[in-house]
């Protein structure tokens, strides 16, 4: 499994400190993209891990995005940074705590003394108080909100502005109107002479509080992966030169054998040698039964051994186990952009210049045209501006929304690869099946031997003598019977495989084929005598195979692959969901038209060559279709790779896998409808957060202007302004973790 896991390009990881908003994230994508040698790069405000793509100098990445205005540093090991990443969040949950303690603790206290004294006026008696008080808050603003005064002077030297910038601004803007006020208050008119100490610290605290409960909910959304992180076994016992040691599971080469009793976990990817078990496997591909494990089945690191005691053989350690590539995977997609993620990229680019400029025209209307004191509201409408408008929500609206959707399907056995995938396939209206290892087993048993003489056993030792040359599932089927029946394949000499036809070669110098009947036709060999044998073996949902010799046809042998249990109920998931399904398949029109029948299939394609479905998939766009192609073979990688969305079964070719943009870990048609359920939830989601964020800034500028004094005479205060925009990230992270509740129609792994 594990080498059919995707792994595209060459990627640095930098885990960034000092983004905060939609704004840091395209400044730092921009910086990436300004290094030489880079394609790609993005930046997940959600986990702080920015990705570039290319042939850049990982220091080269990290000097960029320092060079920005921000920290950074190179993840040697991205898949294991999640240990490192949960403590220094808990580290930072706690600081943040502090300062939020510290701040609001100073602000409340200066707002009850102000209440109790006089309130925040200045006065010749109150002066010298005031100029300490002013002092004291200056003291606490650094020490609580000195990240955001820092970021916003990075981002001024590199000609930037971002969040910081504006609660730098407005905290100090009121900060230092104060400080006039206590220093010169002759110069103000007397009912000008108001300080706003507490508003300062009161703002920081409330951000502060925000953002501790902000990293607190994000730490929720990353769940799948640490779920994933879990399944790691720390240690293998390892049989060499006849002894059993413990080892740490790095220590554990390709090669050694491992005992695993039951209840233990499986340490690393590798080949049963000795024993039977059950081996739960549901973390991985959602399938909630153990499945049985015999000498020579694969098995894979994180799988609970359930019942007996297995020797294996190691095939795959460390970071090539399938654990550590769908971990790998996951986060990869988690940290990837849908296209509805890069409409906060487009405004972001424009949002705090415009809200800045939003904030020195609502200073010249209050200045120019509002009611005395003018200064005084002219500072509290444009910090208030400042301060509400900060766009954390709208960053976040997004990556939030991906990491917890990607780690959902994970659940189900859905691996998502990117963002486009996750979004694209909520719009679906066409699914395309394959039929061999995806509507049915993949393991077909013939079922019918006909022979034009009568002599099946003659019929059968030609008929193996052509496919044990061949690896195609039909041909294995054919050997499996003669085997079992003592028919010992003849010595077929010459042997040639014809995609989508058939088999040949020549025996005793005559030339025999083997396969469809259009193929044996258009080579001239009549087939009529076996029309009503062939009629039994198609309505019965087998596949005829035509043997012929020269030009006389042989007999028919009947192929048929058993529909998987639920494939007829996936179905009836996708019709429910309105979308409709196809099935193409190289088979028959008889055989395919039985299958469709029994599992409700809406439309079907028969004898279609292996070329002809990618021809299909941009056909049915081309109507208006949006089209997801499901297969697990290698002739289905170009349709795979021509749909709007391709899936692949897990089980299936590592071709098809790397040509899918969804690999659905366990061999059900369940999880192409449960991957289409999570991402309209997903997508649903974002639009809810998109919305709260747009809302909260087109209602939140206005009002925070101004715009309701004139009627009603009510201006909005700046620690308000601050209470709102921590809220309105929280909201957006506490939405985006709503998804986590989220249940498919079906329970992970069963059958209606």
């Amino acid at each position: 499994m594990t080498d059919r896991l995707h792994n595209a390009g060459t990627q640095v990881h930098l885990a960034v400190s000092g983004a905060s908003c939609a704004s840091c994230v395209r400044t730092i994508e921009q910086a990436l993209l300004s290094v030489e040698g880079v394609t790609t790069a993005h930046m997940n405000l959600a986990d702080s891990v920015a990705t570039a793509g290319g042939q850049a100098d990982p220091d080269s990445l990290a000097k960029a995005v320092s060079s920005a205005g921000y920290s950074a540093h190179v993840l040697e090991d991205p898949d294991t940074a999640q240990d490192n990443k949960d403590a220094e969040d808990k580290a930072r949950y706690r600081t943040l705590l502090i300062k939020m303690t510290v701040s609001l603790g100073l602000g409340i206290a200066l707002m009850v003394w102000g209440m109790g004294f006089g309130g925040m006026m200045v006065t010749p008696a109150n002066q010298l108080t005031w100029l300490v008080l002013g002092g004291l808050t200056l003291v606490v603003m650094i020490f609580t909100g000195g990240h955001f005064y820092s970021g916003a002077w990075k981002a001024f030297r590199h000609h930037n502005a971002n969040m910081d910038t504006l609660i730098a601004l407005g905290t100090g803007t009121a900060w230092l109107y104060s400080m006039v006020v206590t220093i010169i208050p002759g110069a103000l008119p007397e009912m000008a002479r108001h300080v706003y100490f507490e508003a300062s610290a009161m703002i920081i605290g409330l951000i502060n509080l925000g953002q501790a409960l902000e990293l607190r909910a994000k730490g929720k959304t990353s769940e799948a992966v640490k779920r994933l992180l879990d399944l790691r076994a720390k240690t293998a016992r390892v049989i060499r030169d006849g002894e059993e040691q413990d080892l740490p599971v790095e220590q554990v080469r390709k090669g050694d054998h491992i005992r695993v009793r039951p209840g233990e976990k499986l340490p690393v990817d590798g080949v049963i040698a000795e024993g039977e078990t059950r081996i739960d496997e549901s973390m991985l591909t959602g399938e909630p039964m153990p499945v049985s494990k015999k000498p020579g089945d694969d098995v894979s690191a994180g799988t609970l051994n359930t019942h007996g005691a297995i020797i294996y053989e190691a095939t795959r350690v460390g970071s090539e186990t399938a654990l550590a590539q769908i971990i790998r995977l996951v986060k990869k997609a988690q940290g990837s952009k849908p296209e509805i993620g890069r409409l906060a990229d487009r405004i972001s680019s424009v949002f705090v210049p415009s809200v800045m400029l939003i904030a020195v025209l609502t200073a010249l209307v209050w200045y120019n045209v509002g009611p005395g004191p003018e200064i005084v509201h002219m500072m509290v409408a444009a910090t208030t501006v400042l301060i509400i408008a900060c766009p954390c929500a709208l960053g976040l609206a997004t990556p939030m929304s991906v990491m917890v959707g990607v780690g959902k399907a994970a659940e189900y056995g859905a691996l998502i690869r990117q963002g486009d995938a996750l979004q694209a396939a909520g719009k679906l209206s066409l699914v395309i099946l394959d039929k061999t290892g995806t509507i049915t087993e993949g393991h077909p048993a013939v079922t019918h031997v006909h022979a034009v003489s009568g002599d099946q056993h003659r019929l059968l030792c030609l008929a193996a003598g052509l496919e044990q040359h061949s690896e195609h599932p039909l041909a294995e089927a054919i050997v499996t019977q003669a085997r079992e029946e003592n028919a010992s394949p003849d010595a077929v000499e010459q042997f040639e495989a014809l995609n989508g036809q058939g088999v040949q070669g020549t025996f005793n110098g005559t030339v025999v084929r083997l396969g469809n009947r259009r193929w044996l036709e258009a080579a001239g060999i009549d087939l009529s005598v076996l029309a009503d044998e062939a009629e039994t073996i198609a309505r019965q949902a087998g596949t005829p195979l035509f043997l012929a010799e020269g030009d006389r046809a042989l007999g028919v042998i009947g192929v048929a692959d058993a529909i998987k249990a639920d494939s007829a109920a996936a179905i009836r998931r996708l019709h429910d969901a309105g979308v409709r399904v196809m099935m193409v398949t190289g088979d028959v029109e008889t055989t395919a038209r039985a299958i469709a029948e029994k599992t409700g299939i809406d439309d079907f394609r028969s004898s279609v060559l292996p070329e002809d479905k990618a021809r299909i998939v941009e056909e049915m766009r081309q109507q208006g279709y949006v089209v997801a192609m499901v297969g697990d073979g290698i002739n289905d990688a170009p349709a795979l790779a021509a749909a709007d969305v391709g899936f692949a079964i897990g089980t299936g070719t590592d071709v098809a896998i790397e040509s899918a943009s969804i690999t659905l870990m366990r061999g059900s048609l369940h999880g192409v409808p449960d991957a289409i359920e999570i991402s309209r939830a997903t997508i649903r989601n974002i639009h809810q957060n998109l919305f709260g964020a747009f809302i909260y800034n087109t209602l939140g500028i206005p009002i925070a202007a101004g715009v309701l004094y004139p009627v009603w005479g009510i201006l909005m205060s700046p620690i308000l302004a601050g209470a709102a925009m921590s809220l309105s990230s929280v909201t957006v992270v506490t939405n985006a973790n709503r998804l986590r509740l989220f249940k498919t129609t079906l329970p992970k792994g069963g059958n209606p």
